[in-house]
């Protein structure tokens, strides 16, 4: 193959790895699913240093990156070492010249759009950077990695990005996060008078919820409603992409007031916002049956490790791949977007989301793939999977981002999202924080959802939330 040259046998032999289960699931014939990092930069970007910033920083964070997924003479796949050509990964579009910002960002949406629908190339590695260096309304000029789901999840390559990425205000300083604790089933454990009622419940949750799961991955769709088509092969289907920030500190003024977790009131805004678009776009649709599916880390850490940590870590839940989970969420029901209390939406979520959480039924989810894998195969695995995605209305994720500011060979970078692209549905949703804002991206089925009108209703639910909690409006982001 004159893209690749290969290395000696024996370095192969040493280098080669299995591919994981669910790095061959998410790299099959039924589903291709990519993650898209987005940096802002606050400068117009130079690039003359990208070859050796990924030769010489990207490539060496994981022997992924420089890898091909194959399969042996057994057909077990595996990741093989080869040498890679970076001058193919790396993509600069030609936008016409002179055009303003809002021009711009049309281009730059059309760009994104198309790049989500492109599959791969299996010849080489599966990752490309793209780099957009015209201004738009957000940015002097846009870096976008694309990476295949199938080398890791969002924690692990958010961590590798991050590998790249220094302080802006001083490279010599570690970047930092915002804390945040691990909950422990030892947390509430506070007597053995409540363990028995503790372990019926858990047992009555498992029972139910793993139930639940099976039908909504085979038998049960989600309602046709404004954020779900449901039409096949919704996923070969152009994108549009938006994005939302909110301050912090307000969430987290919500969060004290209320005695919840962050995340309680971020999928409480979600799940509200989302309500008030689907009345005002059809107004039965507010108390259909839809699905959020909820994505959550099975790592038991308390913060990003380092990639060498990562790579080298014999425990489990601390190493580099894909470890999550998929927890079925069903939307609360709005009665009446005038007269439903906006609490009741993050009350709901934590609820429902804390009964899951307590149940074992991940865990036997995660067994039930593992045997469909052992016993009919990867793409089976694969198969059901899909079905559980396309059953579903939509996905929310969320990771951690820098407290400071960070730069990309002395790139300032304003502002960075992500979002997850190949899955067969018409709406996903993702947050991650950076400098003391959430920034949302939603994901949506390009002339069927409006992304702009979707924003506004979430901003709507957060503005609705805040006044309820606190009282006040909530201050400008600053």
């Amino acid at each position: 193959m004159e893209y690749l040259k290969q290395r000696e046998e024996e370095e192969e032999l040493e280098l080669d790895e299995p591919v994981s289960p669910t790095g061959q699931y998410f790299n099959s014939s039924v589903l291709s699913i990519s993650i898209l990092c987005i940096l802002e930069s606050e400068v117009p970007i130079d690039d003359s240093l990208t070859l050796p910033l990924l030769k010489d920083v990207f490539l060496p964070i994981n022997p992924r990156f420089s890898s091909l997924m194959v399969e042996d003479k057994n057909g077990v796949k595996q990741w093989k070492r080869v040498e890679v050509k970076l001058k193919d990964h790396i993509n600069i579009p030609i936008f016409p010249a002179g055009l303003s910002s809002e021009s711009y960002d049309g281009y730059f949406d059309d760009y994104i759009s198309e790049i989500a629908m492109k599959e791969f190339p299996q010849s080489r590695p599966l990752w490309e950077i793209h780099i957009i260096k015209y201004p738009t309304n957000n940015s002097a000029g846009n870096l976008v990695f694309r990476l295949h789901h199938a080398m890791g999840d969002g924690f692990s390559l958010m961590g590798a990005l991050l590998s790249c990425l220094q302080r802006a205000d001083n490279p010599n300083l570690p970047i930092t996060f915002p804390s945040f604790r691990v909950r422990s089933n030892l947390d509430s454990a506070k007597s053995i008078m409540k363990a028995v009622p503790r372990a019926l419940t858990t047992a009555f949750n498992t029972v139910s919820d793993f139930g639940w799961g099976i039908l909504k991955s085979t038998v049960v769709e989600d309602d046709r409603t404004p954020i779900r088509s449901g039409d096949p092969r919704v996923e070969f289907r152009p994108i549009s992409m938006a994005t939302i920030s909110f301050s912090l500190d307000n969430i987290k003024k919500i969060k004290a007031k209320l005695g919840v977790t962050i995340n309680d009131v971020l999928t409480g805004i979600i799940f509200f916002g989302t309500r008030l678009y689907m009345q005002s776009m059809d107004h039965a649709s507010r108390n259909a049956n839809s699905t959020a599916l909820v994505l959550l880390n099975t790592r038991v850490i308390s913060g990003y490790k380092s990639l060498k940590e990562m790579r080298k870590s014999d425990h489990v839940s601390s190493q580099w791949g894909n470890q999550f989970a998929f927890l079925h969420v069903s939307l609360p029901e709005l009665v009446d977007d005038k007269f439903t209390d906006p609490l009741d939406f993050v009350a709901k979520a934590q609820q429902i989301i804390q009964r899951k959480r307590n149940s074992l039924a991940v865990y036997l989810t995660g067994r039930l793939l593992e045997a469909v894998r052992k016993y009919r195969g990867p793409e089976v695995t694969a198969r059901y999977i899909h079905t559980t995605l396309k059953n579903s209305s939509m996905t929310i994720s969320n990771m951690i981002g820098p407290v400071e500011q960070v730069a990309l060979a002395s790139h300032p970078c304003r502002g960075m999202y992500f979002m997850v692209v190949g899955p067969p549905q018409s709406l996903t949703i993702t947050m991650v924080s950076y400098m003391g804002k959430l920034q949302i991206a939603v994901g949506t089925e390009k002339g069927f959802i409006d992304p702009r009108k979707f924003n506004a209703c979430i901003e709507d639910a957060f503005q609705r939330l805040f006044e309820a909690a606190l009282g006040t409006p909530p201050p400008p982001i600053s």
